[in-house]
């Protein structure tokens, strides 16, 4: 699984209401999604799924696309209006409403390339992925292996995302209107929609749209350019240029010269980019090399660079002794918080890391403005009986043909984990809306070594990643309906529109993301520790579902020891980071972002930090344009290189190869 970055928004507090919101004329739910918005809708899904899974089968790293979403949902529809227009066609006016259900389309649609596992739970079943580990591994067993299929993969997607958005539906009220949840990310959101249907923000619209247009077509430029000189193999062009000499080019420190990672530096927050480079330091500078020294004692020489009985087993259980400390503390700590705010049963005064700046403080808004947004949120009902019986039917489906595509993962299993998802679902979504944490992939890798050990080692792997696909997805979802029902409370959205475009946009999903990952499983060599698509976290979830079942007996030597330091460390470090004033604790690294180039390598770290580089001198030189324009450049630093890997992956499947191999090493003495 990856982990999703979210940026800050800072926009102007007077945009987000977009004037006086008590004479606004507000469409009714069925004017709001149109056929046009659909259609923008699928285009932009099919982009930002492609976008997703390449970060995905690469770093893991997923930063928020929102910001690009909503520039480029704006860009297509006021375009397509104002061409009709000049034919003389008369055309229904794009309102922010109808903004809104784009968004909400997109972001339910690229959602599911992120939370489908097809970077993480899903492709740890393959073939490459059990080869990798090692036929001769404890645990690691032939029977566990299903192999990526289109059908399968829609299908389990079309049985398991829509669960979700029924789980929580009846309590839109309880927690947008009585607990006033902040959902930070949804309300950012809101402001930027708000923000386009003013005058003077739409007129900065129209220039963040022709900076991401630029950066989009340098960005694609130079990814078609790098193409000429990547040559056959792993090997070759720019992606492997050493730029720091050849010593350090050999332990991965190198800029691989992509637009991609340099827009995730330029979204990502700074902490989050130095954490990425002080974990690339700490393993590839020191740790690696060290553990490499102690080859013949500590494990045998002349081991493949994938066996996990060498170096290779200390990479991928220290990166997830990492993850698992910062999620276990994370989850503990939004529990506590959840428990604490609902005793209190307030949220105004509560110390919570959010983002301060999001305008939610409804006594600020006038009476007359407060009551037409809480009237519209309420006005078209989704009835409960209806949310619980389609979370009743879908459950029964869903009971029914799970253990169809997964043998392993019993009828019984799924029913329970389907009664007890909406009590999580809940605590997710609670969480999320206090501090936009989304902890799905925790919950998933619990629900993981649960299944996996009660199943045991007779297809205890395949039963364990499965569940993990079945808890993530519900607990995702449902975090995500209550950032749009948040979203279009702001906007003046109807809560049934909010939900019909989440349905849509899910559906869409379903469809789109597995058609997409198709193209990269097809055109490239995917899960190959030396290829560009690596999979990182295939192995790290197959291994989760073997140590569930095997436990540590097989580690390396020495390795458990240091995992347990790490797991250890990774509490201090968030325990520091809560507890140290806010003037320390935004120096203190974040251990989650630490373990990715942990297994990976550091050269994305080197990527990111220089787009966090180019950012923080930009904030120095000019903090208003930073702010109003690095979302754009890095969106279209981002769309661009993705937007190559059509045209790549089409060559690749037609075996047309680059032309030309540059290549670096040592110069030979005469």
């Amino acid at each position: 699984m990856g982990t999703e970055i979210s940026e800050p928004l800072i926009i102007d507090k007077e945009t987000i209401d977009g004037g006086g919101i008590e004479s606004e004329h507000v469409p009714e739910w069925k004017d709001q999604i149109t056929i046009r918005g659909l259609v923008v809708s699928a285009l932009l899904g099919t982009l930002f799924c492609i976008i997703t899974h390449k970060l995905n089968l690469t770093v893991g790293i997923i930063p928020s696309l929102n910001v690009g979403a909503g520039l480029l949902g704006f860009f297509f529809v006021k375009s397509w209006t104002g061409f009709l227009t000049k034919l003389g066609f008369q055309v229904t006016p794009f309102t922010k409403q109808e903004n809104t259900v784009i968004q909400t389309c997109v972001v339910a649609c690229y959602g599911l390339a992120f939370s489908g596992g097809f970077g993480s739970y899903m492709i740890a079943m393959d073939e490459k992925t059990y080869q990798l580990i090692g036929a001769d591994y404890p645990g690691n067993r032939a029977e566990d292996i299903k192999n990526p299929g289109l059908g399968w993969m829609t299908g389990f997607l079309f049985v398991v995302s829509f669960l979700g958005l029924f789980s929580l539906t009846p309590l839109r009220k309880v927690m947008i209107l009585d607990y006033k949840l902040t959902y930070p990310s949804g309300t950012a959101t809101a402001m930027l929609i708000n923000s386009f249907h003013t005058h003077s923000g739409a007129e900065l619209a129209g220039k963040q749209v022709k900076c991401l247009g630029k950066y989009l077509s340098i960005s694609f430029v130079w990814s078609c350019f790098k193409w000429f000189f990547s040559g056959i193999g792993d090997s070759c062009g720019f992606d492997n240029f050493p730029s720091f000499g050849l010593t350090l080019f050999k332990n991965t420190f190198y800029f691989d010269f992509s637009p991609t990672y340099v827009g995730c530096g330029l979204i990502c927050p700074h902490i989050v980019n130095c954490s990425v480079l002080l974990g690339a330091i700490i393993s590839w500078g020191f740790l690696w090399p060290f553990i490499s020294a102690h080859a013949g004692d500590w494990y045998p020489t002349g081991l493949e660079s994938n066996n996990f009985k060498g170096l290779y087993g200390y990479k991928v259980f220290i990166a997830i002794a990492l993850i698992l400390g910062d999620g276990l503390y994370n989850l503990i700590k939004i529990i506590y918080i959840t428990a604490k705010e609902m005793c209190n049963k307030s949220t105004q005064e509560s110390k919570l890391p959010i983002v301060n700046e999001v305008i939610d403080n409804e006594s600020s808004k006038g009476p007359a403005e407060q009551r037409k947004r809480e009237n519209i949120f309420l006005k078209d009902r989704i009835p409960t009986w209806f949310a619980a019986s389609g979370y009743v039917a879908l459950a029964a489906i869903s009971t029914a043909t799970i253990p169809i595509i997964f043998p392993p993962l019993k009828w019984y299993m799924v029913l329970v984990s389907y009664i007890i998802a909406p009590a999580l679902a809940f605590c997710n979504s609670y969480g999320t809306g206090l501090t936009d944490w989304n902890l799905s992939s925790t919950y998933g890798k619990i629900g993981l070594f649960i299944i996996a050990s009660l199943v045991g080692s007779d297809g205890g792997v395949m039963a364990g990643l499965a569940a993990c696909g079945v808890m993530m997805s519900i607990v995702s979802t449902a975090a995500d309906l209550m950032q749009d029902f948040k979203t279009g409370y702001l906007t003046l959205s109807s809560a049934k529109s909010m939900f019909v475009s989440q349905l849509l946009g899910t559906a869409m999903g379903c469809v789109i993301a597995p058609l997409t990952f198709w193209m990269f499983w097809t055109a490239f060599d995917v899960g190959s520790p030396d290829g560009p698509y690596k999979a990182p976290y295939a192995v790290i979830f197959r291994e989760m579902a073997i140590l569930g079942i095997e436990g540590f007996s097989e580690l390396p030597k020495h390795c458990l020891a240091l995992c347990a330091g790490f797991f250890v460390a990774a509490l201090i470090v968030n325990l520091l980071r809560d507890v140290t004033p806010k003037k320390i604790s935004q120096f203190i690294p974040i251990p989650m972002a630490m373990a990715v180039p942990f297994y990976i390598g550091a050269y994305f770290a080197v990527d990111m930090f220089v787009g966090t580089v180019i950012l923080y001198i930009w904030e120095r030189i000019n903090q208003k344009d930073a702010e109003d324009y690095a979302g754009a450049v890095a969106s279209g630093l981002i769309c661009g290189d993705g937007i190559w890997t059509i045209p790549s992956a089409i060559l690749s499947i037609i075996r047309i190869n680059p032309p030309i191999c540059m290549y670096f090493g040592p110069s030979l003495s005469s």
